[in-house]
């Protein structure tokens, strides 16, 4: 019997259509393009529906609501379908693809995030062999969780990162190898699987809490951010050098982080470096942080970080609980 995929248009340059102010997502003209790929006749291919947002949306313009929008559709068509692909902007789709990977608790199908960096419907679109693709992998019987096909690759969502703004390949997974390198055959890598569901598919929608993200540099001038270091601000993602480290004692940056500390804001440390992990204590500079209960984000990406503060805040933990989760891997997206 063939796997029935819900295939859902959120917007994003693969639909996309030229116009008199450059490309414009259109949903018609997405629909008009899937009708004239001769794969998704092929009788090798699975049954599909299409569900296509309105309004379509550009990447950036994702938000909260965005991503509780879309955890309602795939849970709404949960049982009907074997599978889902979701076509998304390559922008902000790292941050859906951790969010999902949250939201969807219990997750037992595939959800696989796509899209291309060149529409459709141009001659030399990637966005085919992405869809198809990814298609063709969400009815494989092989992959259970939230995942990105992009480039010949299937990566683990919370785990990627947007890498280029321009290239085929335009997502990395720095510290989790490929789920799948698209050859001749998909060739599934034998990496660590999640932990089996431990009860029914559920979806946890996310409240709107007011989190934020600083990457420290050379000068910065933290007494700037002070201002928004209020009670109202519950977490925030700092992005550090190195293995954790900050700048000294002589910045204004203690002060300010101990006043967050203080408000109750929870802090997560990751590096800005693409690969390896954060290690609070390893090194002096790093020190102070573990004095103030900071969270060691590992090697968590910061959009991983961010989406799981949502989830848990979302689940009305208390800060010494979240603290402790932010540290464990739920979902696969820290080692």
């Amino acid at each position: 019997m063939k796997k029935k995929i819900c295939l859902i248009y959120t917007g994003g340059t693969i639909g996309m259509v030229h116009s008199e102010k450059g490309y414009v997502p259109s949903g018609e003209g997405f629909l008009k393009l899937l009708r004239g790929l001769p794969e998704f006749s092929h009788p090798d291919f699975p049954d599909y529906e299409t569900i296509v947002f309105s309004p379509l949306l550009d990447s950036s313009d994702m938000a909260v609501t965005d991503w509780n929008k879309l955890g309602r559709t795939i849970a709404s068509r949960y049982a009907a379908c074997d599978g889902f692909v979701v076509l998304h902007g390559t922008d902000t789709m790292a941050y859906s693809a951790s969010a999902l990977s949250f939201m969807l608790e219990n997750l037992e199908k595939p959800v696989i995030f796509t899209g291309s960096q060149i529409p459709l419907y141009e001659l030399r679109s990637d966005g085919r062999d992405n869809l198809i693709s990814a298609m063709l992998l969400a009815a494989s019987d092989k992959v259970h969780e939230v995942c990105i096909y992009f480039g010949g690759q299937l990566l683990r969502g919370n785990r990627s990162t947007k890498l280029s703004a321009d290239g085929m390949r335009a997502f990395i997974s720095p510290n989790f190898p490929a789920l799948v390198n698209s050859g001749i055959n998909f060739q599934f890598t034998r990496v660590p699987t999640r932990p089996s569901p431990e009860g029914a598919f559920r979806l946890q929608l996310f409240e709107n809490i007011p989190l934020g993200v600083i990457k420290v540099f050379p000068g910065i001038r933290f007494e700037l951010f002070e201002n928004i270091m209020t009670e109202s601000l519950k977490g925030v993602v700092l992005e550090s050098f190195g293995a954790g480290n900050i700048p000294g004692a002589q910045t204004a940056l203690l002060p300010i982080l101990q006043k967050a500390h203080d408000h109750g804001t929870i802090i997560v440390v990751r590096s800005q470096c693409p690969e390896g992990k954060v290690n609070l204590g390893s090194y002096a500079a790093s020190s102070a942080l573990k004095e103030i209960s900071a969270v060691d984000g590992g090697d968590m990406t910061t959009e991983a970080a961010l989406a799981k503060l949502y989830y848990l805040f979302s689940k009305g933990l208390s800060s010494s609980e979240i603290k402790w989760l932010m540290e464990l891997n739920l979902r696969g997206e820290r080692s």
